[in-house]
């Protein structure tokens, strides 16, 4: 507990509008750009402990993941103890409780990048310039994108749509909802360790499980509500999201992309998945859906649908912060 017994976290309400401040930031301004930005500067970082505590093993992998969780815990209670600092003395309880989680999830949000970089690829796609679409879709997947056709671009967006709303949109709000900024912070600084050493190839093969296996298990819920938001966004197919999701999500190799991927192939009534190269490896995953390949007209229903998931996000947030204001009200009457 803090002074005036407030949680150090401040309460489920303050941190709700942290997490819509936080949401609406992305929105208007966007990310930074790389040499501005702290996940950047953290991935530096990380490079080189990486470089220091390499070894071909999962326990030098643990040592890695776990640093890296560790300096994202740290930067989040940081966050809280200089909002403690600055506005505590001046009694400002509700802005102490939410402007560290507004300042985390706006860091670690990317909707606005994911749907601008969506759109690019689509105008393309719509000029009928492959090359300038192949050459914009690393911004968003790892995959070579050089043996790809329309559809095959198209898929990969509709993909990156539905697995990086739920790691850059949904995870975030959860996150800060559940534990603050430590805890938005600890989530982006797992997923992007993620990104850097999870991947299958021959160097991180064990070296990264600790990082992939952190990253399941900070996405899995998140990754549901998704999902779950996906279905009440799109009612008339909420039996089949329910069905496909069940049928083909088991198959994909991450337990949570795969459950964001179907559920988005359901509600668009499209199939994704199939063979992907990343580098000189190929993967072959699994159908996701029934229906024919996404197109480009695909990626504007992909984007309008997580778009419509990222602003019922704010406005449960919302409802979450207005019913914490009016508890306390309710209290004095009844007493």
């Amino acid at each position: 507990m803090s002074r005036a017994g407030a949680p150090l976290l401040g309460t489920t309400g303050q941190r709700a509008l942290g997490v819509v401040a936080g949401l609406l930031l992305d929105r208007a301004l966007g990310e930074p750009p790389d040499r501005w930005h702290p996940v950047a500067w953290f991935g530096t970082a990380m490079g080189r402990v990486e470089k220091v505590v390499y070894r071909d093993s999962r326990a030098a992998g643990a040592i890695h993941a776990g640093l890296g969780a560790g300096l994202g815990a740290a930067a989040g209670v940081a966050l809280v103890a200089g909002a403690g600092a600055v506005l505590a003395p001046a009694g400002r309880e509700v802005l102490r409780g939410a402007l560290p989680v507004a300042l985390a999830v706006a860091v670690a949000s990317a909707g606005r990048m994911l749907r601008r970089t969506s759109r690019t690829i689509e105008e393309h796609l719509l000029q009928d310039d492959l090359a300038a679409a192949r050459a914009t879709l690393p911004s968003l997947v790892g995959r070579d994108p050089s043996g790809l056709d329309g559809s095959g671009v198209a898929a990969a967006v509709v993909e990156s749509l539905a697995e990086n709303t739920v790691d850059a949109v949904v995870a975030p709000a959860f996150w800060g909802l559940v534990a603050g900024a430590p805890g938005v912070l600890v989530h982006r600084a797992v997923n992007t360790m993620d990104a850097m050493v999870g991947h299958r190839s021959a160097r991180y093969a064990r070296f990264g499980t600790a990082a992939a296996r952190l990253d399941d298990a900070m996405a899995w819920l998140p990754a549901r509500l998704f999902a779950a938001l996906v279905g009440v966004l799109a009612p008339g197919r909420a039996g089949d999201l329910v069905r496909l999701v069940r049928r083909d999500a088991p198959a994909h190799p991450s337990p949570n992309s795969g459950v964001a991927e179907a559920a988005v192939a359901a509600a668009l009534a499209v199939e994704l998945g199939g063979p992907l190269r990343y580098g000189d490896q190929v993967e072959d995953r699994p159908r996701l859906g029934d229906g024919p390949r996404p197109g480009a007209g695909d990626i504007t229903r992909a984007r309008q649908l997580v778009d419509r998931a990222e602003l019922t996000v704010v406005a449960l947030c919302l409802a979450a912060w207005w019913a914490g204001r009016a508890a306390p009200h309710t209290r004095r009457r009844d007493a």
